[in-house]
């Protein structure tokens, strides 16, 4: 496979001009490819790859990033693998599939497919079980300690020795009713939804097989408007600023103790 060919297969699941495929005839450990903003080109450590199946899916998430910083007018977000750009880049991976450009791989071993079956019911269904009926009984245990008078906080340092954000978070997902299939950290995401409408429709998507990103990216902040980049670099800048004030507070604070330190320690010498 060449440059050519493998920007024609990107191009195909998603159009955008301007974008260059360059092979670095190297190999490396470090690294498998890397975009280029600058240039608008993705390099790829062609060398790397036992099959082209393996370099598509570098080429794929290159790709992903381009088309992410496309959408800032050609410059990339400081988190270059946030949620937004997630659900950029298995948007493509589901097209590359539907298109046969990529193969899955983790069908391809029987032990594997096993492996994960196991993990979804004895371990990520079980624990979201576990979590929901965790959030059952701290209900109850919080009316019981109503009712002897008792502080339920203090129940939860001294007695079960839980944090209280646990506590608080198994307990709204109780109330919730979300559906434990999903598993604890999908149960974390969804409890995040005041609305109950979208919640409801995320758990749905979830359970389909949608990742938190995607769902987020087409279900919460779908209609929100993207930043233009003068409108991304102010925010950038007062970002910057806030941190770079809250370092010179704290850097006049550690010189403040060593100086402190230094003069309690000379007159204990003296």
């Amino acid at each position: 496979m060449d440059t050519e060919q493998v920007k024609r297969l990107l191009l195909s699941l998603e159009y955008s001009p301007n974008i260059q495929i360059k092979f670095s005839g190297k190999k490396t450990k470090k690294i498998n490819g890397f975009y280029d903003t600058n240039t608008a080109t993705i390099v790829l450590n062609e060398l790397n790859f036992k099959s082209d199946n393996l370099l598509m899916y570098t080429a794929i998430h290159e790709y992903a990033h381009h088309l992410h910083a496309v959408q800032y007018e050609g410059t990339l977000p400081r988190h270059h693998h946030s949620m937004e750009f997630m659900a950029i880049f298995y948007r493509l991976l589901e097209k590359a599939e539907e298109a046969h450009i990529y193969h899955n791989v983790f069908d391809d071993s029987y032990e594997l497919v096993l492996l994960t079956k196991h993990i979804h019911t004895r371990c990520i269904i079980e624990s979201g079980l576990l979590f929901k009926e965790l959030g059952s009984n701290l209900n109850d245990a919080f009316n019981l300690c109503i009712k002897i008078g008792g502080r339920f906080e203090d129940y939860l340092d001294r007695v079960l020795r839980i944090p209280r954000t646990t506590a608080t978070l198994a307990m709204q997902v109780y109330s919730l009713d979300i559906n434990p299939d999903v598993g604890l950290d999908n149960m974390r995401f969804l409890s995040k939804i005041e609305n109950a409408y979208e919640r409801k429709k995320a758990e749905q998507l979830i359970l389909d097989g949608a990742i938190p990103a995607t769902v987020r990216m087409e279900l919460l902040d779908a209609g929100q408007p993207k930043l233009s980049k003068h409108e991304f670099l102010e925010q950038e800048k007062i970002r910057l600023n806030h941190t770079m004030q809250n370092l010179s507070k704290r850097l006049l604070e550690i010189e403040q103790e060593l100086k402190t330190y230094e003069n309690s320690t000379e007159k204990t010498n003296l």
